[in-house]
């Protein structure tokens, strides 16, 4: 292949539900291999998980988010990695 770089992917989903003041923030790994996986309890910040996959060789290609304005009670947030294959 001579110099093609190839990729795997993942997402990383941060997910915000609540109403007045009872919230839940959870975060969601989806592995390149098709697993989920729940690892809200390595950090209660998208920047913390950020941080942690980047240390694994994950980069950030893109980020994009969904709010429910409506009723103000869902936010989602889709972080989308990429890292080269060993």
């Amino acid at each position: 292949m001579g110099g093609m770089v190839a990729w795997e992917y993942a997402l990383l989903v941060r997910r915000y539900q609540g109403q007045g003041r009872n919230f839940h923030v959870s975060f969601v790994w989806y592995g390149p291999d098709g697993s989920r996986k729940d690892v809200t309890a390595y950090g209660d910040t998208a920047i913390a998980h950020l941080n942690r996959v980047g240390r694994e060789g994950w980069e950030l290609v893109s980020a994009a988010e969904d709010v429910n304005n409506v009723q103000g009670s869902t936010e989602v947030h889709r972080y989308h990695l990429k890292r080269p294959l060993a």
